[in-house]
């Protein structure tokens, strides 16, 4: 049995940034990837959005996560010349009994340290997009969009070049505490057991069963996992806005939005479906039709038959359906009792946003 610094579990976004976080802070770190490559999972199937910490309850994780890590995120995608734009948001409201809703919003982002929100009238918001449909928007000017592939390569980079090492096609399929560190079994094209003094178990939506899977790991500190699909579907042709267009957030995520990506193409997504597992992934042409309908709210010239099925992606959720959202988990040795494994559940968005915040918290934990 080979002995192990630190494993990191799991090479999507938060992954790759603890892995760089631990390299980068002088632990000998191996990544271990049960797919081919790297962020293949939550991480690439987003909107690629940079959130501001609009959304999310004062003083929760996922506030001070996103707050904190979209500052560090801009800078370092600066600093690295990655593809991105803050080209802004706007939270739209369609009809009169939406607009308490938008004040509470800004309330609410204030609360988070998010002071740069700007009511629009409709007048204004008409002035800003001519083909949006409104009473009144939230702009929120430090919401924007990013590489997300670029990203995840710059931290795989800067975390091999302080050492750490990538192994893919390297599932994990079980293990135990063990006296001297965390046993892990892993599979794959080269099967080895190794034992690691630190483990960070970000595997994403399949972090609750790798946690139970761990001998010795009490089954009380495991969550459930539930799983919300989104899919989304672009459009045939150019979007005449310039903003990311959300509607009023709805209960299970943030509505049928509009974002763009790097190149101005559109896409709407994503939408609510809960389903039994995170391997569910097929787009059902059929439900743009429910696409039309809510999009038109605010943008009501959309074109018939102009939504065209993209990709699907699967929320990490925590909590069932019609129960409120939960907060980021991060668990370490206070919470379940086992020296040296940090545990990261329902990492959904604002995980992107968050990557470099979350990793300052996990490297904080296990230094």
């Amino acid at each position: 049995m080979e002995r192990i610094d630190c494993v990191v579990i799991g090479a999507g976004v938060v992954g790759l940034a603890c892995a760089r976080a631990l390299a980068q802070a002088g632990r000998d770190v191996i990544v271990l990837e049960a797919a081919t490559a790297i962020g293949t999972e939550t991480s690439s199937r987003n909107s690629e959005v940079i959130h501001a910490g609009i959304y999310y309850p004062q003083d929760s994780r996922k506030a001070l996560s996103c707050v904190r890590g979209k500052a560090l995120l801009y800078d370092y995608l600066a600093s690295r010349g990655i593809a991105h734009r803050r080209c802004g948001k706007l939270i739209v409201a369609t009809e009169e009994a939406q607009l308490p809703v938008l004040e509470t919003l800004q309330h609410k982002a204030t609360a988070n340290g998010v002071d740069d929100l700007v009511f629009l009238s409709a007048a204004e918001v008409k002035a800003r997009e001519p083909a949006l449909a409104s009473v009144g928007a939230l702009l929120s000017p430090s919401t924007g969009i990013l590489d997300s592939h670029g990203l995840m390569l710059s931290y795989q980079g800067e975390a091999e070049d302080a050492g750490a090492m990538l192994a893919f096609d390297a599932a994990v399929t079980g293990g135990g505490v063990e006296d001297g560190g965390i046993r892990l079994e892993v599979g794959g094209a080269a099967p080895m057991t190794l034992l690691a003094g630190q483990v960070v178990n970000a595997a994403g939506l399949h972090a609750p069963r790798l946690a139970s899977s761990l001998e010795g790991f009490p089954a009380s500190a495991v969550p459930q996992a539930w799983y919300c699909k989104g899919s989304y579907y672009t459009l045939a042709g150019r979007a005449p806005f310039s903003h990311l267009i959300y509607p009023v957030p709805e209960a299970a995520g943030l509505g049928v939005h509009l974002t763009l990506d790097l190149g101005g193409q559109a896409r709407f997504g994503p939408d609510v479906e809960w389903v039994e597992g995170p391997e569910e992934l097929d787009v059902d042409p059929t439900r743009a039709e429910t696409f039309y309908a809510a999009v038109r709210r605010y943008w009501p010239e959309l074109p018939d038959a102009s939504l065209l099925p993209g990709y699907a992606g699967i929320r990490p959720k925590l909590t069932p359906p019609g129960a409120p959202a939960s907060d980021f988990v991060i668990q370490g040795t206070a919470e379940h009792g086992v020296a040296g494994l940090v545990n990261l559940f329902g990492i959904e968005s604002p995980g992107l946003t968050a990557s470099l915040a979350l990793a300052e918290e996990v490297a904080g934990l296990l230094d």
